[in-house]
C-alpha cells in the first residue's frame, strides 16, 4: 500500500472513531434512556446526505483532575456543522451526551461558536440541539468564559437569523440562558428538563422536596413558565415541529417569508361564520374554528399552545404567504388580556416584524383581567409590551374585530391608532371604552337607583347604549375601521389586503435601540 494510501486509511478509521462519540456502551446507554445519538439528530432533521460536519477532529484541551491521563475524544462533547431543510442552508449543533455527558468545555464552545459566527454571515437560521449536564467542572472559568461567548453570540444574531433551540435531555445551569436567547424552544416531555438549580440544591438551600420533572420538565415550561414554545412526546416528533417551523421563517432579516403553493381558493365563502357569534354576548365560540376557517388548508402551527391560552399565536399561510397570527381565546377567560397573555403575544409580534413575517390578528377582547393579583404581577408593564410591539412593528398588519373591543385592550390589539395598515370588522363588532351593562352602571347608577322602576330603566339605557358604541358603525364613522365584512368573506379580504400591503415600507425614527418596558 502506498503511502498515500495509507494516509487516507488513516484518515478514514479516524472518521469513523469520531462518529462514535464516547463509544459503543454509551450509545446504547442513550438508546436506553429512549433519547438518540447526536448525529442520530441531524441525520433525522437535515434532509438526506446534507449534512457537512465542521470541526470533527478537535480535542479538549485540559490538564485538571486527571484528564490529561484519559483519552480525548474526537470532536469533544458537540457536533457541528451545516446541512439542508427542504432545500434551504441551515446550521446545526447538537451536544453529545456520550461524550462528558456534553459537558461544555472551551472548544465545545469553540466549535459552536464557528458554526453561530458561520450562520450570521451566510444568513441562515442556527439550530442548536441541547443534552447536557452543564459546564465542564474541571475547566473552570473556561468552560463558563465558553458559555458567555455562545450568549453574545445569541445576542448579537437574535432578529438578524433566526434561532431555534431543542431541549433533548438534561439543560442546566448557565446552560439555561443560550435557550432562553433564542427565538424558539423546544422540550421532549420525561426526557428533557431546565432549570438553574438542581433538586439537591432546592433541598439543601431551600429544604423543598422537589423532582427534575416538577421543577423543570417540558409540561412545567410550556405551561406554567413559558419558557418552552413547543412540548413533544418524541425527539421524532421535535425534530418534526422545528423543519415545519422552519418552512414558514425567511433565512434572515432581509428576506421575505418563502411562498408556497396553494390550492385552497382565494375567494372560498364559509357560510358557517355567518351565525358562529352567538346571540348572547357572555356566551363563548370557538376562536381556532374561525382560524382554521380562513387559513389555507386549516394548517396552523401553534406556539405557546398551552401557556396563556386566552390568547392564541402561530403561524399560518394565506394564499400560500406565511403570517403570524394574534387571536384572542373567547372560550378561555373570555379572551381578556392578562400578564401571561400580553407577554406572549408581545415576543411573538415582535419575532414576526423582525423576520419581515405580516402579522394578523382576530380580536374579540372584553379587556383586561381586573385584580389585585394581575396588578401586583405588573400588567401595566406587560400590557405595554404588547402595545409596544404592535406600534413598533413596521410588517403588513391587519385587523378583524369580530365581536368584543373594549376600553385599554381595543387599543392594544393592533387598533387603528397603532399604525395598523387595514383595519376590518364584521356587523357582530362592539367597539367601545366598556361593555353596555358597566357603562350604564357609571352613566345613569344615580338615577337608575332612585328611578320608579329601575329593571326597566337599565334596560332601556343599556339598549341606548348599544345603539351608539356596541357595533362597529360609530368607530368606522371615524376611519378607525376601514370597512365592515360579511364574515364568510373574512379569507378572501384578508388576502387582497396582504398583495395590497406587499410593497409596503415603513422606518422607525434610527435610534440606537429601544427601551422596551421589560
Amino acid at each position: 500500500m502506498s503511502h498515500q494510501l495509507e494516509k487516507i486509511a488513516e484518515l478514514i478509521a479516524l472518521r469513523e472513531k469520531a462518529r462514535l462519540g464516547g463509544g459503543e456502551k454509551r450509545i446504547e446507554n442513550q438508546h436506553k434512556k429512549g433519547k438518540y445519538t447526536a448525529r442520530e439528530r441531524i441525520a433525522m432533521l437535515l434532509d438526506e446526505a446534507s449534512f457537512e460536519e465542521i470541526d470533527m477532529f478537535i480535542k479538549h484541551r485540559c490538564t485538571n483532575f486527571g484528564m490529561d491521563k484519559k483519552e480525548a475524544i474526537l470532536g469533544d462533547g458537540v457536533v457541528t456543522g451545516c446541512g439542508t431543510i427542504d432545500g434551504r442552508l441551515v446550521y446545526v449543533f447538537a451536544q453529545d451526551f456520550t461524550v462528558e455527558g456534553g459537558s461544555l468545555s472551551e472548544t465545545m464552545a469553540l466549535k459552536i461558536c464557528k458554526v453561530m459566527d458561520l450562520s450570521l454571515k451566510m444568513g441562515a437560521p442556527i439550530i442548536g440541539i441541547n443534552d447536557s449536564g452543564g459546564a465542564r467542572i474541571q475547566e473552570g472559568v473556561t468552560a463558563l468564559a465558553g458559555y458567555a461567548e455562545i450568549f453574545q453570540r445569541n445576542i448579537l444574531t437574535s432578529g438578524v437569523v433566526p434561532q431555534i433551540s431543542a431541549i433533548f435531555g438534561p439543560c442546566a445551569g448557565g446552560a439555561v440562558y443560550s435557550p432562553a436567547l433564542t427565538d424558539f424552544t423546544i422540550m421532549t416531555k420525561g426526557t428533557s428538563y431546565m432549570f438553574l438549580t438542581g433538586p439537591k440544591v432546592v433541598k439543601q438551600v431551600l429544604g423543598e422536596d422537589v423532582t427534575q420533572e416538577e421543577l423543570g420538565g417540558a409540561s412545567i415550561h410550556s405551561t406554567k413558565s413559558g419558557v418552552a414554545h413547543f412540548a413533544v412526546d418524541s425527539e421524532e416528533e421535535g425534530i418534526l415541529c422545528i423543519r415545519k417551523l422552519i418552512s414558514f421563517l425567511p433565512q434572515n432579516n432581509l428576506e421575505e417569508p418563502p411562498l408556497v403553493s396553494c390550492s385552497d381558493p382565494i375567494d372560498r365563502l364559509e357560510d358557517s361564520l355567518n351565525d358562529i357569534i352567538p346571540d348572547s354576548p357572555n356566551k363563548p365560540y370557538d376562536m381556532y374554528e374561525v382560524l382554521g376557517s380562513v387559513i389555507d388548508n386549516g394548517e396552523f402551527l401553534e406556539v405557546h399552545k398551552d401557556y396563556a391560552p386566552n390568547i392564541i399565536v402561530g403561524f399560518a399561510r394565506f394564499n400560500g404567504t406565511s403570517v403570524g397570527i394574534v387571536a384572542n381565546q373567547p372560550k378561555v377567560l373570555a379572551g381578556v388580556l392578562d400578564s401571561n397573555s400580553s407577554r406572549k403575544a408581545a415576543r411573538f409580534v415582535r419575532f414576526c416584524d423582525a423576520f419581515n413575517i405580516p402579522i394578523v390578528t382576530f380580536v374579540d377582547v372584553p379587556g383586561f383581567l381586573p385584580g389585585t393579583q394581575q396588578e401586583y404581577n405588573g400588567v401595566i408593564l406587560h400590557g405595554a409590551k404588547l402595545l409596544y410591539a404592535f406600534g413598533e412593528a413596521t410588517v403588513p398588519k391587519i385587523t378583524i374585530t369580530l365581536r368584543k373591543s373594549y376600553g385599554g385592550a381595543y387599543c392594544v390589539m393592533s387598533s387603528k391608532h397603532l399604525r395598523g395598515d387595514v383595519n376590518y370588522a364584521w356587523p357582530t363588532a362592539e367597539i367601545a371604552v366598556m361593555g353596555p351593562e358597566g357603562a350604564i352602571e357609571v352613566l345613569y347608577g344615580k338615577e337608575i337607583a332612585a328611578s320608579d322602576n329601575p329593571t326597566e330603566l337599565q334596560k332601556e339605557k343599556v339598549e341606548e347604549y348599544k345603539e351608539l358604541f356596541a357595533n362597529p358603525y360609530n368607530a368606522a364613522r371615524y376611519g378607525y375601521i376601514d370597512d365592515i365584512i360579511e364574515p364568510r368573506n373574512t379569507r378572501f379580504r384578508i388576502i387582497r389586503s396582504l398583495q395590497q400591503l406587499a410593497t409596503k415600507k415603513l422606518t422607525n425614527p434610527l435610534k440606537k435601540h429601544d427601551n422596551l418596558p421589560l
